[in-house]
């Protein structure tokens, strides 16, 4: 499949079936992160592999929607604030934020390439899951990704809604 395709075919998934993902995928999922770019290739990321049913209780809490619920696993990207590259010759700007959402999306299309779905969830209480993760002072969580095979009966992909090329890209 050609990238543009898996792009227009990956949704975000709000229904999983309870079917365990294989370790073999998730490895691959992990892989296809672990290789994004980063700025000046600090990689800022740290992924947390949730399958313990006593952590998955409480990130469930961090994030209250029935359909989230239905995911068997879930994989967390955080950022890593020590090692993450600030542009320092202006405004100390953080990067950090996006080498995390570069991986994010990496983990989105690899998992939808061998079939599995993802949502990205960012609407989440941090310190509740920062505290299910056990997570230290450095790690801010980013984004929540449940996954799972998909649940076909009761997930529909939306009509992607985008703006036409014309009002986002501007040719100078």
């Amino acid at each position: 499949m050609k990238l543009k395709e898996l792009i227009e075919n990956r949704y975000s998934v709000r229904a999983y079936l309870p079917q365990a993902v294989e370790k073999e995928k998730i490895d691959y999922i992990l892989e296809c992160a672990r290789l994004a770019p980063s700025a000046c290739n600090n990689q800022p990321w740290k992924f947390y592999i949730v399958r313990s049913e006593t952590v998955i209780s409480k990130i469930r809490e961090s994030y209250g929607r029935e359909w989230f619920k239905t995911a068997p696993m879930y994989i967390v990207v955080c950022k890593d604030v020590s090692i993450s590259w600030k542009r320092s010759a202006s405004d100390n700007k953080d990067f950090g934020d996006v080498d995390t959402a570069i991986t994010a999306e990496h983990i989105c299309l690899a998992a939808a390439e061998i079939g599995l779905g993802t949502c990205w969830v960012c609407n989440f209480n941090p310190d509740l899951l920062a505290q299910a993760l056990d997570l230290s002072a450095k790690l801010e969580p980013i984004a929540i990704f449940p996954l799972g095979y998909i649940d076909t009966d009761k997930s529909i992909a939306a009509e992607k809604k985008r703006k036409p090329l014309s009002e986002t890209g501007e040719w100078i």
